[in-house]
C-alpha cells in the first residue's frame, strides 16, 4: 500500500489515506474538491521531491521542480510518472512527431534507408529536420514561409500624411511623436499626403538601414517647457522585425505580425528543409509526405517492410508499433507533422500516454489527470484497455477522473468532498469501487450508481435555420449542414471528426467578413455570434479570474471607500497589482519571478518578498471587513460570494460563476493554472452578465471537459436558460447527458481525420441514436433507454 499521512496541501484537511500498489486507482470528487491535490499535489509532488533529493545540485537546475508537500509522511510511494493536463502553450516548432519522439525514427528511416538520387551522398538524420542548421532551409531558416514588409503592409492609407499617422506601424505614444519629430528635424514633410511625396524619399523612412541621431525642439502645449533632446531614428522594418521577432509581450509581437505579410518560402515551397534533404525518399515519399500521412495511413504504408532483420526492418517495425499505439488511444487521425499548439490538452496527455506504452517500465506509478478528457465514448473503452495494460505491465495507475466508465473499471476507488474549496478536502471513500454506494454524502455516488432517467426533451421549435452549403476545410469535404436557431444543438463525433472544424465554419457564415466563406441563401440578419473555445484567459500570472471578469475593479473601489485608504490617501488605483504605487517591487505584482531554464521553457516561481500576494506592505496594511486585498484574491468563488453578498456588482458576477460550476477556483488563480474547459466556462460567465440574449448565437467547444457530472448538471441548465431566452446554442459534445437533452444533433464521423468530415446523421436525439453508421448512436441509445445501447 501507498500510505499518506497528515496532507495539507490546498483544501485538504489533515487527510490520511492508503490506497493499493499494483492496480488501477480512480480518484473521484467534484471539481475543486482536492482529487488533484493528493494525486498530483501530494503523491507525485512526494515522488519527484525524493527523486531530486538523490541528484546533483547542477541536475537539478535543468528538472522541473516541484514545492515540497504538507504532508508528515507518505511511505510506499514508488517512482511516479506524471501526465498532466498541461496549461502552458507548446512552441510553434514541436509536432506530433517530436512530442512522440516518432520524428526521431523517421529521420533515420530516410538517412540510413532512404532511396538517394544517383551520386547523391548520403546524409545525417539532422540533415532531415528543420529544426537544426544541417536541415533548415537557408532561405527561410526552417519556418516554411517569409514574413517581409512593404508600403502597402506599413502604409494603409496613403491619401494621410506623416502628421496624420500614415505610417501606421509606428508606436503610439511618445515613441510614436519621437519618430515623427526627428524625420521633421532631418527636413521631411509631414503635413503633406504620402501618396504625394517622392517615391525615394518614401523607400528611406520605410527601410533605410541607416539610424541617424539629430537634435529634436519638439512641439509642445504653450506653458510647457520646451527643451531639446537628441534623437535617434529607425526605419519602419527595422521597427517591424525587431518587435516580431524579439518583443517578450504577446500583444506586441500581435501587433507586429499585422505589418508583415506572410508568403512560402520560395526556395523550400513551404517543407522547411534543404532541397537535397527533400530529394531524399522512402516507399515513393519525402520525409514531408510521410509525416503528413495520418498515423494509422502511414502504420499501413510501413508495415509490408517490417519483415527481416536488416537496419529498415528494425525501424519500421519500431515506428508501426508506436503508430499502432497512437490508433488504439483514438489518435490515429494525427499526422506526425501536426503542430502541438493545435492540440488539445487531452490529445497532448493521449499522446504522452502512448509514448509510455513503448517505454517498458516496471513498478512505476503513472499519475493521470483526466485521460477521458475530449474523448467520445468509443474511444474511452480503448482508454480502459490501456490503463489495464499498463497495470499488468506491473505498474501502478492513479487516474484522477470524471468519466463514470473509466470509474467503473478502476481496481480501487478514492472520494474526496462532499463539495469543492473549503467544502472539501475529506475522504469519503477508499477502497473497491462497490463501497461508494453506502456513502450518501458522496457527489459520486449518484451518478456512478443510480444514473439520472434520461433528460427530457424539450421540443422547441427552432425559429429560423443558418443552412451551410460546400464547406470545404481541414477534413471537412464539401460538407452541407443546416443548423436550427432559436434551439440547443449537439455536434458529436469521434475525436478529430471535424466538430471544432464545423463550429469555425459556422461562425464565419453567421458572421461573414471579407476574407472569409458566405453561406449559400440569406444570412440570419442582425445575428450576434460569441464564440468559447478553450484557449488560455492570459499567458503570464498577471492574468487572472478577477481581473479577467471585471471584479478586481469592483474590489478595489471597496478596499478605496475604507477610512484607512481615505486617510492615506489611496485611490482605487493603489489596489492594483499592475500600478507601481501598490504592486511588490520585486516581482512587479505578478506574485511569482520568471526564471530562465537551460534547454526549457521559461517557468514561473513564487515571490520571495511577497510570497505570491502581489502588493508591498503598506498596501496590505489596509482591510475591508478583517481581509486585505490580497485574501480577497484568495478566496475562492463560492466563499468570495458569501463575503461580497452585499455588493451588488461582485455578487452579480459570483453568481454567473457559480452557474457554470466555477465555484472552487480562487479569484486570484493565475490564467495559465486554468485548464482549457475552466478558461472556456470563465468566458461564459463575463458573457452571461451581459443582459442581450435574443439573436444571439453562443459556440461551445466541449464545454463538460474536466467537469465532474454534477457541475456539468449546472453547466447545461444554464445553457437551456441562454436557449429559454432567445439564444441559439451550437456546441460540440461528447457528453451523453448534454446531447441526449439537446433539441438537435448534428452527427460527424464515421471517423477521425480523412475518415470524417461527414454528416452521418441530423435530427433529435432519439434520430440519430437509431443511425447504425453512427459510431455516436449506441451510446446514444442506452442514454435514452432505447434498443440497441451499449
Amino acid at each position: 500500500m501507498v500510505r499518506v499521512r497528515g496532507a495539507r496541501v490546498h483544501n485538504l484537511r489533515d487527510v490520511t489515506v492508503a490506497v493499493p500498489r499494483g492496480a488501477v486507482v480512480a480518484f473521484t470528487g467534484v471539481s475543486g474538491s482536492g482529487k488533484s491535490s493528493l494525486a498530483f499535489g501530494t503523491l507525485y509532488a512526494q515522488a519527484q521531491h525524493r527523486y531530486l533529493e538523490s541528484v546533483s545540485p547542477y541536475a537539478r537546475r535543468l528538472l522541473r521542480q516541484v514545492e515540497a508537500p504538507r504532508v508528515d509522511a507518505v511511505t510506499g510511494m514508488p517512482p511516479a510518472v506524471a501526465l498532466e493536463q498541461r496549461r502552458s502553450v507548446p512552441s510553434s516548432r514541436s509536432t506530433v512527431g517530436t512530442i512522440s519522439t516518432m520524428s526521431n525514427l523517421l529521420r533515420m528511416l530516410l538517412s540510413r534507408c532512404g532511396t538517394y538520387p544517383p551520386g547523391a551522398p548520403r546524409l545525417d538524420s539532422d540533415a532531415f529536420s528543420p529544426n537544426t542548421p544541417a536541415g533548415a532551409c537557408p532561405e527561410c531558416h526552417g519556418q516554411g514561409v517569409l514574413h517581409r514588409v512593404t508600403e502597402r503592409s506599413l502604409v494603409p492609407d496613403d491619401s494621410l500624411s506623416i502628421r496624420q499617422g500614415a505610417v501606421a506601424s509606428w508606436p503610439g505614444a511618445w515613441q510614436g511623436k519621437n519618430l515623427r519629430d526627428v524625420l521633421g528635424a532631418l527636413g521631411h514633410d509631414l503635413d503633406r499626403p504620402w501618396r504625394e511625396l517622392p517615391a525615394a524619399e518614401r523607400e528611406w523612412i520605410l527601410f533605410t538601414d541607416e539610424q541617424p541621431v539629430v537634435t529634436v525642439h519638439p512641439e509642445r502645449e504653450p506653458g510647457r517647457v520646451q527643451r531639446p533632446y537628441r534623437g535617434k531614428y529607425s526605419s519602419a522594418r527595422r521597427l517591424v522585425l525587431k518587435a516580431f521577432a524579439e518583443s517578450r509581450s504577446e500583444a506586441a509581437r500581435t501587433r507586429a505580425a499585422a505589418f508583415l505579410e506572410q508568403s512560402a518560402c520560395p526556395n523550400c515551397h513551404g517543407h522547411r528543409l534543404r532541397p537535397e534533404a527533400l530529394a531524399v525518399t522512402f516507399a515513393g515519399l519525402p520525409i514531408t509526405g510521410l509525416a503528413a500521412l495520418p498515423a494509422a495511413r502511414l502504420a499501413d504504408l510501413l508495415r509490408p517492410h517490417t519483415a527481416g532483420d536488416g537496419p529498415a526492418a528494425l525501424l519500421t517495425a519500431d515506428l508501426a508499433d508506436r503508430l499502432t499505439a497512437l490508433e488504439r488511444l483514438g489518435l490515429g487521425y494525427l499526422a506526425l507533422d501536426r503542430t502541438a499548439p493545435t492540440l488539445s490538452t487531452g490529445e497532448l496527455q493521449r499522446l504522452r500516454l502512448a509514448t509510455q506504452l513503448r517505454s517498458g517500465l516496471f513498478g512505476v506509478v503513472y499519475v493521470l489527470d483526466e485521460p477521458s478528457a475530449g474523448l467520445h465514448p468509443a474511444d474511452t473503452e480503448a482508454l480502459q484497455r490501456v490503463l489495464t495494460e499498463l497495470r499488468a505491465a506491473g505498474n501502478s495507475v492513479f487516474v484522477v477522473e470524471h468519466d463514470m466508465a473509466v470509474v467503473r473499471g478502476a481496481d480501487w476507488l478514492v472520494d474526496v468532498g462532499p463539495a469543492a474549496g473549503s467544502g472539501g478536502g475529506r475522504i469519503l471513500h477508499s477502497g473497491p469501487v462497490d463501497g461508494l454506494r453506502a456513502v450518501d454524502a458522496s457527489a459520486t455516488r449518484r451518478f456512478l450508481f443510480d444514473p439520472p432517467p434520461p433528460p427530457p426533451s424539450r421540443h422547441r421549435t427552432p425559429t429560423g435555420v443558418l443552412r451551410l452549403r460546400g464547406v470545404t476545410r481541414h477534413n471537412l469535404r464539401g460538407l452541407d449542414a443546416d443548423v436550427p436557431l432559436g434551439v440547443l444543438t449537439a455536434v458529436t463525433g469521434v475525436s478529430g471528426a471535424g466538430k471544432s472544424t464545423l463550429l469555425a465554419a459556422v461562425a464565419d457564415a453567421a458572421a461573414p467578413t471579407a476574407d472569409g466563406p458566405t453561406p449559400d441563401g440569406p444570412t440570419p440578419d442582425g445575428l450576434r455570434v460569441v464564440t468559447f473555445d478553450q484557449t488560455p484567459l492570459g499567458r503570464t500570472p498577471r492574468s487572472n479570474l478577477a481581473t479577467y471578469t471585471g471584479l478586481l475593479d469592483t474590489v478595489r473601489k471597496l478596499f478605496a471607500a475604507t477610512g484607512e485608504a481615505r486617510a492615506r490617501g489611496y485611490g482605487a488605483g493603489r489596489f492594483s497589482f499592475n500600478v507601481a504605487a501598490g504592486r511588490c517591487p520585486t516581482c512587479e505584482g505578478a506574485g511569482a519571478i520568471e526564471v530562465e531554464l537551460l534547454f526549457l521553457p521559461t517557468a514561473w516561481s513564487p515571490c520571495p518578498d511577497c510570497r505570491g500576494s502581489r502588493y508591498n506592505p503598506q498596501t496590505l496594511q489596509v482591510a475591508y471587513r478583517g481581509a486585505t486585498i490580497a485574501d480577497v484574491l484568495a478566496l475562492t468563488v463560492d466563499e468570495a460570494a458569501a463575503f461580497l453578498a452585499d455588493t451588488a456588482p461582485a455578487a452579480r458576477v459570483l453568481t454567473t460563476l457559480q452557474q457554470v460550476g466555477l465555484g472552487y477556483l480562487r479569484l486570484g488563480q493565475p490564467a495559465p493554472e486554468l485548464s482549457g474547459g475552466e478558461a472556456q466556462r470563465v468566458k461564459l460567465a463575463a458573457e452571461l452578465q451581459h443582459a442581450r440574449r435574443n439573436r444571439t448565437l453562443y459556440l461551445l467547444d466541449e464545454p463538460t471537459t474536466g467537469l465532474h457530472p454534477a457541475d456539468s448538471e449546472l453547466l447545461t441548465a444554464q445553457l437551456h436558460r441562454l436557449v429559454d431566452a432567445g439564444a441559439t446554442v451550437l456546441v460540440a459534445e461528447h457528453d451523453l447527458d448534454l446531447i441526449a437533452g439537446a433539441d438537435h444533433v448534428i452527427d460527424l464521423g464515421p471517423g477521425g481525420g480523412e475518415s470524417g468530415g461527414r454528416v452521418l446523421a441530423t435530427g433529435t436525439p432519439a434520430t440519430v441514436a437509431t443511425t447504425p453508421a453512427s459510431r455516436t448512436a449506441p451510446y446514444l441509445a442506452m442514454r435514452l433507454g432505447l434498443p440497441g445501447g451499449r
